[in-house]
């Protein structure tokens, strides 16, 4: 007996899926169907599946092609399914070809051509409300909007304006979008969100033009140096019934959202000691106080909130430039302490110390697949998200679903957070003028 297996999602089940699996079965005489789990989808940052997992494993069943249905839960399963059923071929679309070719060691990997002309992206933006993201950009760096943009249901890209239309023709090639925005009005006639991907300097200005004309928001953090500012765009945005989200995206980020559960959860008891360290080397952007600490304080204010008792620094200039600083904050259960480095590196790691345990994460936090928490009675667990992102889909996906839902304050960085976190740096700075 010949056995034939493949893999899918099968979301919003169409022809062209029955169709693969049609294919799929003639080609041996026991076929078996994996249908990706809810939870390998997310972990992978896949967030545009619409179906259940039920819904579509019923989907696969009424076709009457499979033989046996099985759920595939975690990177790497193939070759373990491959050994355990014995199988003689592995089937997969040709959208795929040259992916799977190491599978070719365990059995025979065949590539099938798809059904022409449908597809489940086509179905959703045909069914489901599609909101169109401009960009404003003087930088050529998409900060991964483009590439985000593309797994999440609900948005697609559309036009770029630059004030420098050189930039914007460029930044159109070099991430195949629509076109070029001629004027900021042109941009948001074409557009429901507007992306602000630009200096410090212009992007209270920018920022404040899109939402008084009506535009949703995603801005890069901080929207200004002056918190004043800050708080005048969101009140802004409530004015005009706009969403307005910061460029942030560790609090979406579900190895830092699991992080934060266990720590609140009381998983290490009361947190004695916090540090979290971000250090320019490692970052691919340009040098700016405010964007590098920020990062690091968004962290300590999602875990341990507002309300410390003082706050202290110490800043190290190069001319105009802060190469160095840290922060030290009193919480009425303990400590937390900031390190930023621009050519003076840190090490970029996360390190809570509760009174039963702690939790840590190594270099690269902010973009980390796991942490680990070592307990006090010996006990030590690694806590594996599998996550293929660094929170920008998950942020954009919460976008789409406050869109939906009519909904214009998010809790996952909300404006307290955000103008928070502006008056630390803020004060930061005046203490050492």
């Amino acid at each position: 007996m010949k056995k034939i297996i493949t893999y899918g999602t099968y979301d919003l089940f169409h022809e062209g899926h029955y169709n693969m699996l049609k294919r799929a079965k003639a080609e041996g005489d026991y076929l078996i169907v994996g249908v990706t789990g809810d939870r390998y989808d997310v972990g992978r940052g896949k967030l545009s599946v619409k179906d259940s997992l039920a819904t579509r494993i019923e989907n696969v069943k009424k076709t009457g092609f499979a033989d046996m249905i099985i759920t595939e839960e975690y990177l790497g399963q193939k070759i373990s399914d491959i050994i355990k059923y014995d199988i003689d071929t592995f089937v997969i679309g040709d959208d795929w070809r040259g992916k799977f070719d190491h599978l070719n060691n365990y059995c025979t990997v065949k590539y099938i051509s798809r059904t022409e002309g449908i597809s489940s992206t086509q179905i959703r933006e045909e069914v489901f409300t599609i909101y169109k993201i401009g960009v404003i950009t003087d930088k050529m760096s998409d900060n991964q909007i483009v590439k985000e943009s593309n797994l999440i249901a609900g948005v697609k890209m559309g036009k770029v304006y630059s004030e420098d239309k050189d930039i914007a023709e460029e930044f159109c090639k070099k991430y195949e979008l629509p076109g070029v925005a001629e004027t900021p009005e042109e941009l948001y006639e074409d557009s429901d969100v507007i992306f602000v991907r630009a200096d410090i300097k212009d992007r209270y200005r920018l920022a404040k033009d899109a939402l008084q004309a009506g535009k949703h928001v995603i801005c890069d953090f901080p929207f200004s140096l002056d918190s004043n500012k800050q708080k005048e765009l969101w009140n802004i945005a409530k004015e005009n019934d706009r969403i307005l989200l910061d460029n942030i995206k560790a609090p979406y980020s579900q190895t830092f959202i699991q992080m934060m559960w266990a720590v609140q959860g009381g998983l290490i008891g009361d947190v004695i000691d916090f540090n979290c360290s971000v250090s320019k080397k490692d970052l691919d952007i340009p040098y700016l106080f405010y964007e590098l600490a920020g990062m690091a304080v968004v962290p300590m204010l999602k875990i341990l909130g507002h309300d410390y008792l003082s706050m202290d620094s110490r800043l190290i200039y190069e001319g105009e430039s802060i190469e160095y600083a840290t922060m030290y904050f009193e919480y009425p259960t303990g400590k937390a302490k900031i390190n930023v480095g621009n050519k003076i590196r840190v090490g970029n790691q996360i390190e809570i110390i509760g009174t039963k345990g702690t939790i840590s994460i190594g270099d690269n936090w902010w973009k980390a697949d796991y942490f680990e928490m070592d307990k006090t009675d010996g006990s030590s667990q690694v806590f594996n998200m599998n996550f293929d992102s660094n929170g920008f889909r998950f942020l954009l996906a919460n976008l789409v679903d406050m869109l939906n839902q009519d909904i214009i304050e998010t809790k996952f960085f909300s404006e307290k957070d955000s103008w928070k976190v502006t008056a630390i740096l803020e004060e930061a700075i005046a203490k050492e003028r």
